[in-house]
């Protein structure tokens, strides 16, 4: 959008979104055993929608009671208690003037057996991440290969979660097909060494992710937004590709162009950094093959990264800048200063202190 207003209006599937901006969605790992995120976490969500935030992204919510779940204290919305409490926060939400969406992810081989009620790990194949989790210390275990049993039932994970999410009253859904978990494993060659229907060459690795979008599309009404989010890094071994060559990624991108959803996430470590050894940004690359709205998220700190980050996609989220600043809208909209923060400092509500 090469002249694209970060402060103008964007619409999307006929919701009118206020500005550009967005809050990325981030795993706060602050629920307890009910699965029901601290209420700072839940009102963190509420002020960036009173401070000016078009779109607020929840955070990551694992998608059942088996396999999902991949860090202590994650969140669920798979029973009535827990879609009673994020209601208000929905509506509240909602009554700032931002739109409310869901994050729903399975961390497939991103967890270690004791965090998962069933003692299980899961993932295409069974391949283990190479680096220590950083959490306990220790190596990751080798997961168990997917059955298609066991894809069956972790598709009807995503289709119940979206359907707690639609009573909880979000205005969207997104899937997480990024950063190295459950679904991005499939679609790399670098976790997936199927040999069956869902491995081996983009399209059939890609059967997965197809599957879900349209498990949860046909299962929730037709006026909620439904987005899918995409990286080439993941949150271990960030050093390798998930995407062996820009004409994978782009391919990956045109089957998403012809899915039933409303807008393409795309999750960068830096936005303005080129890819696949190209003279082109991730944004860039996917601009060239969807007509689909972009987001884009990656080292967007500032009134200047926000604008350039915009020429390439739609809207922009961040993470780290909302999540530490309360009044970053107002900043960036009155062209402060600003400094990017780093990644050990967004390392609050992982500990007691509550959010700003």
């Amino acid at each position: 959008m090469e002249n694209a207003n970060l402060f103008s209006p964007f619409e999307i599937k006929g919701r009118r979104l206020k500005n550009r901006i967005g809050l990325a969605p981030m795993t706060r790992m602050s629920s307890s055993a009910d699965g029901i995120p601290r209420q700072d976490v839940l009102d963190f969500l509420v002020r960036r929608a009173k401070n000016g935030v078009s779109i607020i992204n929840t955070e990551g919510i694992v998608t059942d009671y088996e396999s999902a779940q991949g860090y202590p204290g994650q969140s669920r919305m798979l029973t009535q208690k827990q879609i009673d409490a994020w209601t208000p926060v929905v509506k509240a939400i909602q009554a700032e003037g931002a739109v409310a969406v869901m994050q729903m992810f399975h961390c497939g081989r991103m967890a270690w057996p004791e965090v998962n009620p069933a003692n299980r790990v899961i993932a295409p194949s069974p391949m283990a991440v190479r680096q220590i989790n950083p959490v306990t210390g220790t190596s990751y275990p080798i997961p168990s290969a997917m059955s298609w049993f066991d894809i069956d039932h972790v598709i009807n994970g995503f289709v119940e979660t979206a359907k707690g999410g639609v009573v909880a009253g979000f205005d969207g859904i997104e899937i997480q097909g990024a950063h190295g978990y459950l679904i991005s494993q499939f679609l790399s060659s670098y976790s997936n060494q199927r040999t069956d229907r869902y491995g081996g060459s983009v399209e059939n690795r890609y059967f997965f992710i197809h599957r879900i979008i349209n498990a949860v599309r046909s299962a929730i009404p037709e006026d909620v937004l439904l987005f899918v989010r995409i990286s080439d890094w993941g949150v271990a071994d960030m050093e390798v590709s998930l995407f062996g060559s820009r004409e994978e990624f782009q391919e990956i991108i045109g089957y998403l162009s012809n899915e039933p959803i409303d807008a393409v996430s795309v999750s960068t470590y830096d936005y303005s950094q080129k890819a696949f050894g190209t003279d082109r940004t991730m944004a860039r690359l996917a601009r060239e093959i969807t007509d689909l709205p972009i987001m884009i998220c990656g080292a967007v700190h500032d009134r200047a990264t926000a604008e350039d980050a915009l020429k390439d996609a739609d809207i922009v989220l961040s993470g780290k800048s909302l999540l530490l600043n309360p009044d970053w809208v107002k900043d960036i909209r009155e062209n402060k200063r600003l400094n990017r923060y780093k990644s050990s400092e967004a390392g609050i509500a992982y500990t007691p202190e509550p959010l700003p």
